[in-house]
């Protein structure tokens, strides 16, 4: 029998690539990663999109999933370069009437600003909802940044958590606040989940990104994002695992012999490449998988600071633009039903001051992307810049030069971005609790084989979580 050349191929240089790459060659294994871009970094690449001078982050740009990662606690940033800035707020939600709804890093100065409208108590009933999970939140890291099907370490930090994560976002959010401002706020959180806000399930997105941005923050990357996997690369070379990019894998047969051969790609990806290799109960669940809305962004340079009516809204690195509960649930439910929203729901990162590394002197760049149906041709340009016009009269005329990405593009830019949809599939009930598979160990794909993207829990986003726990199952498996 010939002994494999390497332990283990890693299929993929995005985040969870590489933190599969590092978790196995820090447990004494020989890696290999293919990279079929001529780049690694997957949603965390960083280029002149715009103009010369001009740095803007492709996808991701404000990481606090990056801030909570058990793993990536164990990346020691400083040693790289790495410098993760938070902004002097989080984030601000806009509303009509030069008002803004703040979510600042400490829990109860939100709640203050939450009731200065003293006929609500939603300060009192965001301190009710929030404080608890702020407190948990390392506990739940461990319960949350995993397979949801499990056997608990924090059963009742679990459980107070749970119940409320239940519900749509719409109901929790009718039912805890009765100001605009904190429903706004809350639901336009939850939107990130790019499900209708009426679905149950909906509120824990919500939850989940408010407590991280009281208990971590919502930092950028100086620089750019592509620092991140630059780090991890670098990390896993002085380890001696292998990069090798600009090489296509269409086949296992295109790989030297391995022990075990991860995939930071699609279900739809692993399919192809791995075929019959895979067993037909896990070939039949993994086709059947199903991806979630797109995304239009917008970049910009910018001659300057965006001019907000709303000081809050100058605070945050994360804005979002939507105005009321009713609005963004509106938009999320056109998307859903394969519409394009007349005034979509718009998350927008801007940079100054906190970052003056992306732009020349005295210029920015702001970054903005709003939610598509699957596959959308439509450019949102125009509505997406009218909803920042709205809340900052001025705009267009300091903008410079703009670059945008439609689906096509952001699949173009990274092949898990079936559609558009930056989460790798869609989160609706099936696929957020048996992602992508109905199992205990939902990264084993087969015998020798491994999903370890975005695809598998806790899903999208810059963690490097996927990564690691596929690596976990495959030390535990074939390469013991």
């Amino acid at each position: 029998m010939t002994t494999p050349d390497l332990d283990a191929i890693v299929v993929g240089a995005g985040p969870n690539g590489l933190a599969a790459a590092l978790t196995l060659v820090r447990a004494g294994r020989s890696v290999r990663v293919y990279e079929a871009a001529p780049t690694i970094g997957g949603g965390t690449r960083t280029e002149e999109l715009t103009l010369p001078g001009f740095r803007h982050d492709v996808c991701s740009t404000i990481l606090p999933l990056t801030a909570a990662s058990p793993f990536f606690r164990t990346i020691d940033w400083d040693a790289h370069g790495v410098e993760l800035i938070h902004p002097d707020a989080p984030l601000a939600h806009a509303l009509d009437g030069g008002r803004a709804a703040v979510l600042e890093r400490s829990f109860t100065v939100t709640a203050a600003g939450l009731d200065r409208d003293r006929r609500t108590d939603d300060g009192g009933a965001w301190l009710r909802l929030f404080g608890p999970l702020v407190r948990d939140a390392r506990k739940l890291s461990k319960e949350l940044l995993g397979p949801v099907v499990h056997v608990p370490r924090h059963p009742l930090a679990l459980a107070r958590f749970g119940l409320p994560a239940l519900r749509s976002a719409e109901r929790l959010a009718r039912a805890r606040f009765r100001g605009e401002p904190a429903r706004a706020l809350f639901g336009a959180l939850a939107a990130h989940s790019m499900v209708a806000l009426d679905r149950p399930l909906s509120a824990s997105f919500g939850l989940v990104l408010g407590m991280y941005a009281h208990a971590v923050g919502w930092p950028m990357i100086r620089g750019g994002s592509a620092a991140v996997t630059d780090a991890l690369a670098a990390e896993l070379r002085s380890l001696g695992g292998e990069i090798v990019t600009g090489e296509r894998v269409d086949s296992l047969d295109d790989l030297p012999a391995a022990r075990a051969v991860l995939f930071d790609t699609t279900p739809r990806a692993a399919v192809a490449i791995a075929g019959d290799r895979l067993p037909t109960k896990t070939r039949s669940t993994y086709e059947a998988f199903r991806y979630g809305s797109g995304v239009f962004k917008v970049d910009w340079a910018l001659d300057g600071p965006i001019p907000w009516i709303a000081d809050g809204l100058r605070r945050a690195g994360t804005v979002h633009l939507g105005g009321t509960l009713d609005e963004i649930a509106q938009s999320e439910s056109e998307v859903a039903a394969g519409r394009h929203a007349d005034r979509p729901f718009t998350l927008l990162a801007q940079y100054h001051p906190w970052d003056p590394s992306r732009a020349p002197a005295g210029r920015t760049t702001a970054w903005a992307y709003c939610h598509v149906p699957s596959g959308s041709e439509v450019d949102m340009t125009r509505r997406i810049e009218a909803q920042i016009e709205r809340f900052a009269p001025g705009f267009h005329d300091l903008i410079l030069a703009r670059a945008t990405h439609a689906p096509a593009q952001m699949e173009a830019h990274d092949a898990n971005y079936i559609g558009g949809d930056i989460n790798a599939g869609i989160s609706n009930i099936r696929q957020t609790l048996f992602r992508p598979v109905p199992s205990l160990d939902p990264y084993h794909a087969g015998p020798g084989l491994y999903l370890c993207s975005s695809s598998t829990p806790p899903g999208g986003g810059v963690h490097g979580m996927s990564g690691y726990h596929a690596a976990r199952s495959a030390l535990r498996h074939e390469l013991r």
